[in-house]
């Protein structure tokens, strides 16, 4: 018998793995496949954690994942029909169509490329039930007069379209449409029909609804991508509106809940209706109006950066006083508006941006309407203050969120809270997160988060003890969803913790607040472009 000496053997062994790295890779993935059948045992023995989307969505990227590391291997049959599964039994909770539609893809995809798998019959058995109650039921005989009479939906038992509201700019419009209690909906986009003199149109059918009385069939928009929004009974118990288009690059729909809302974004290229003199201009004319506004060598500032208008949104106002402090008196509502007037004058007078606020008073605004702001005063970045609560006295820190899927219960409860909604429609929002961040800045929002969590921790402790940094975190909060820009969510403080309650309650600390988070903005623009401050420091007087 011959024995093989110490570095012959590790010689063969490299051979061995440069010769046949499918059979590495091959018991890698099979690892990864135990790692996600494990997950997936797990996740269905815990009801509690089947109750957060976040850990379905978890072991679905493990399967994924498996799959997209080998799309012939031993394992991918398995990770499509289990990736399936999951989808499939995702929607038995959340309800979502996306849920339901991701399980068919994944069921048909199976299918397709593994026409001799063992769980194809499974798969089609599975298709054909869910597919089976959709299916438009095959006309009979002419019912008479009173069958159809009775045929037809109460009243009462449809939700009612209560109303129409919009925002619009050059390039972009949100059409919100408010609906008494939450139903499912479809929408269509219908290419231009010059046959009929029909424009392209954008219609929205909302099932088991009714228009309610008093609602204008009409609402003009006359913007530069809608000419108006129509809204009409189609059927005895389907509302369809339908937005007439003048142009469109691309759109995005999603509903919102407490109270039920469904909110479509347009976007476009603004046109061109001037010449190239007129337009240069016009750019003049707007470039000598900014300058007057803001500090000597603030203007070059801007162009160089990009970042020209920042919008700070103050949380809550009106009738919504969001949380209730420690002492009673203390309400976020007053706090973030006081703190975000302070970011606004530093802003303006240190980094030489415009800055807009959403609310300038004791107003109430809708979760909607605080992004079309943002997005229709075209804004570079977007900043929504915030304080936390919880009803643990003890509970103390600092944390900046940027939109994504929630990564922890924690952050779930936190967007629930200031989405006035529950951790459950929380996890079914993130159903169709994935379709509505396709172009958002992801990226730039985690840094900017990312520097303006850290120059506030680093601003506040060395001047107040108990600091707590509870870091950068993610969550679907609805201030956030449809925003074209980075944009953050900052929770300043504990307006329950009694020591940061009564800090926040004096100038000083808001003032604190205010500085780290400009100084976290200028940091963010620094990393952009480096040289533009430094310029600009040096046209300022004496520079």
């Amino acid at each position: 018998m011959m024995i093989c000496k110490p570095k012959t053997f590790f010689l063969v062994l490299l051979l061995v793995f440069a010769f046949y790295p499918p059979m590495a890779a091959g018991g890698q993935t099979e690892r990864e496949y135990r790692q996600a059948k494990s997950c997936f045992e797990k996740l269905m023995k815990d009801p509690a954690k089947q109750r957060i989307r976040h850990n379905w969505i978890m072991c679905i990227k493990k399967f994924r994942s498996v799959y997209a590391a080998q799309p012939d291997g031993p394992r991918a049959d398995d990770a499509l029909y289990m990736t399936a599964q999951l989808y499939a039994k995702l929607y038995k909770t959340s309800l979502s169509t996306q849920d339901k539609q991701q399980s068919l893809d994944y069921y048909n995809r199976l299918l397709k490329h593994f026409p001799k798998s063992p769980y194809r019959s499974k798969a089609k058995k599975a298709i054909a039930k869910k597919t089976s109650k959709f299916k438009a039921k095959p006309q009979g005989k002419k019912r008479s007069s009173d069958q159809k009479k009775s045929s037809r939906p109460e009243a009462g038992s449809l939700a009612k379209v209560k109303g129409i509201r919009f925002w619009s700019s050059p390039s972009y419009t949100r059409v919100v449409i408010d609906v008494e209690s939450e139903v499912r909906y479809t929408h269509r986009l219908l290419k231009k029909d010059p046959a009929i003199a029909k424009p392209m149109r954008l219609y929205v059918d909302l099932d088991r609804a009714r228009i309610e009385q008093g609602l204008k069939p009409v609402v003009p928009i006359a913007d530069n991508l809608l000419s108006d929004a129509r809204a009409a009974q189609y059927r005895p118990d389907t509302v369809r509106i339908v937005l007439d288009i003048k142009s469109i690059d691309n759109f995005k729909i999603f509903s919102l809940r407490n109270p039920f809302r469904i909110v479509v974004d347009v976007s476009s290229v603004p046109r061109k209706t001037t010449s190239k003199t007129a337009s240069k201009k016009r750019f003049k004319h707007e470039l000598e109006k900014a300058s007057n506004k803001i500090p000597k060598g603030g203007l070059a500032k801007q162009l160089a950066l990009g970042v020209r208008r920042i919008v700070i949104d103050p949380g809550h106002g009106g009738r919504d006083p969001g949380a209730i402090g420690y002492l009673k008196s203390v309400k976020e509502k007053n706090v973030t508006l006081e703190i975000s007037r302070r970011v606004a004058r530093k802003i303006r007078k240190k980094l030489g941006c415009e800055a807009i606020l959403t609310r300038k008073g004791d107003t109430f605004l809708s979760l909607e309407e605080r992004t079309a702001i943002a997005n229709t005063k075209n804004a570079d970045l977007f900043i929504s203050i915030h304080t936390n609560a919880h009803k643990r006295k003890a509970c103390r820190g600092i944390e900046t969120y940027f939109l994504n899927l929630a990564t922890d219960e924690d952050a779930i409860l936190v967007a629930a809270r200031e989405n006035a909604t529950s951790a459950k429609n929380i996890s079914d929002l993130e159903a169709i997160l994935s379709d509505l961040m396709k172009n958002s800045k992801i990226d730039e929002s985690s840094r900017l988060s990312g520097y303006v969590q850290e120059s506030l921790v680093k601003k506040l402790k060395p001047k107040y003890r108990w600091i707590k940094d509870k870091g950068v975190k993610q969550a679907p909060f609805y201030v956030l969803l449809g925003a074209e820009m980075p944009c953050i969510l900052v929770e300043i403080a504990f307006i329950t913790n009694p020591r940061e309650c009564r800090r926040l309650n004096t100038a000083a600390y808001q003032d604190d607040i205010a500085e780290g988070i400009v100084r976290g903005i200028k940091q963010y623009i620094k990393e952009l472009h480096p040289v533009a401050l430094t310029r600009s420091e040096a046209q300022k007087p004496g520079g």
